[in-house]
């Protein structure tokens, strides 16, 4: 199946624990040497009390499986992660899309240093690097970067 054939909708309470899940395999696999601060029970209550019905939550939808999720609120991008195997298919640059009309003055989002393959993702769209921080501010530990995109100037 190809990215053009998922389904991107907002996210109820029904898809809570799948995106859970789908956060958390994507978390380990993309973030192998980063420990995940919160063990899986807090991840999936985190996304049913707060992300899901306090955020503006996204998902993707393939059949009948979650496949991925993106999480806005504020300005900025909070969360973007795809199931494993859907990375490079075209579903993560469908969600920036969607991400840029929803917030069409801007996004700001932080991301970890080690994980160069979110540089180049979101450099590709746009988003430069704005701040780069020893991570004692995020409850990984993880020196972390901020970026930020603008829209281009109305002509």
């Amino acid at each position: 199946m190809t990215s053009d054939e998922v389904l991107l909708r907002r996210a109820d309470d029904s898809d809570a624990r799948p995106a859970a899940d789908v956060w958390l395999r994507s978390f380990a696999v993309a973030l192998p040497t980063v420990r995940c601060a919160h063990d899986e029970s807090d991840v999936r209550d985190w996304f049913a009390r707060v992300l899901v019905p306090q955020y503006e939550t996204w998902v993707a939808i393939s059949g009948s499986n979650l496949v991925g999720l993106m999480v806005l609120g504020g300005g900025e991008l909070k969360q973007l992660y795809l199931e494993p195997a859907w990375r490079g298919r075209g579903l993560g640059d469908r969600f920036m899309s969607l991400a840029k009309k929803r917030q069409p003055d801007g996004l700001a989002l932080w991301t970890f240093q080690v994980n160069e393959s979110a540089h180049r993702f979101y450099e590709r769209h746009g988003f430069n690097a704005v701040e780069r921080t020893d991570g004692l501010r995020n409850d990984e530990r993880e020196p972390d970067v901020r970026y930020v995109w603008q829209p281009p100037p109305a002509r």
